[in-house]
């Protein structure tokens, strides 16, 4: 005789067996993504750098950004590894495992975009998706009109001293579709898509009218970080004779991921600083 009670448990078991994902995410911005759009739950391993949201750092991890061990990742058992196209090498090591991967990019607005209307459609989170797609775009909408045709210098991970390796937003990250959606322009121009490294001749020449330092790691350092900005301050350049430098010393900061949007935000109240002076 059949026991209808021991097939409806062996169904049920085999039903949460397939529907629940095993997930393996490879940068911050992905793993903050992964969350956002409410499957954190489901991620098994990330790496050291994925401490955004605050459970997610009690994750299992893989390595680091350079340092990503394959063989702990096939120890977390993923039925899906998502990444973003930096290593080639693992990547191409994943596919020949026959180990689902999903890969994005997240250097504009727009592949940022992408990234999460794919993941949303994957994860079946179409509608949390648009919610967040649509935060991104109402905030770079707000920042119109505010000021105009200023040059805006973004440096990144500023130093304590100005020395020849200052690196600074070049015209192909996501800072660019921000500064052109205010109605202003990168100082920075240039048509190579490398990280720009720059030196202190070089941003005088340059003299932007707008300068922001993203230091996250001066957070919570508040007398480190004014002597980081005093010494842009000291620059013969627009910025420094305005009083127009700032720091954003959040973490978010340089996260190409759905708190971009806290960033346009720290961004739009530059600005208006700037009109209101």
């Amino acid at each position: 005789m059949i026991d209808i009670k021991k097939i409806v448990l062996i169904l049920f078991c085999c039903i949460n067996l397939y529907s629940s994902e095993r997930i393996v995410t490879l940068t911050p911005s992905i793993n903050e993504i992964v969350y956002a759009l409410g499957v954190g739950k489901d991620v098994v391993a990330n790496t050291r750098y994925c401490d955004f949201p605050e459970e997610s750092q009690k994750v299992k991890k893989v390595g680091g950004y350079a340092s990503i061990s394959l063989e702990k990742i096939l120890l977390a058992n993923p039925s899906v590894v998502i990444a973003q196209n930096y290593d080639e090498k693992l990547l191409s090591n994943l596919k020949n495992l026959n180990i689902k991967t999903l890969t994005f990019k997240t250097d504009s607005i727009k592949d940022i975009n992408n990234t999460i209307f794919s993941l949303g459609n994957y994860f079946d989170k179409q509608q949390k998706a648009k919610e967040l797609i649509s935060n991104i775009n109402n905030s770079l909408t707000s920042l119109k009109s505010i000021v105009k045709n200023k040059k805006i210098l973004i440096v990144i991970s500023p130093k304590k001293t100005l020395s020849n390796q200052i690196y600074v937003s070049g015209n192909y990250l996501y800072f660019e579709d921000i500064i052109k959606a205010s109605g202003n322009v990168n100082a920075f121009q240039s048509k190579s898509k490398a990280q720009p490294v720059v030196n202190t001749e070089k941003i005088i020449k340059m003299n932007p009218d707008v300068i922001i330092l993203l230091a996250p790691f001066f957070e919570g350092k508040t007398k480190e970080l004014e002597k980081v900005k005093k010494l842009w301050l000291g620059l013969p350049i627009n910025a420094a004779k305005n009083k127009n430098v700032y720091a954003v010393d959040k973490l978010y900061a340089g996260i190409p991921s759905q708190r971009v949007v806290y960033f346009i935000q720290d961004f739009k109240k530059i600005l208006e600083n700037v009109r209101d002076k």
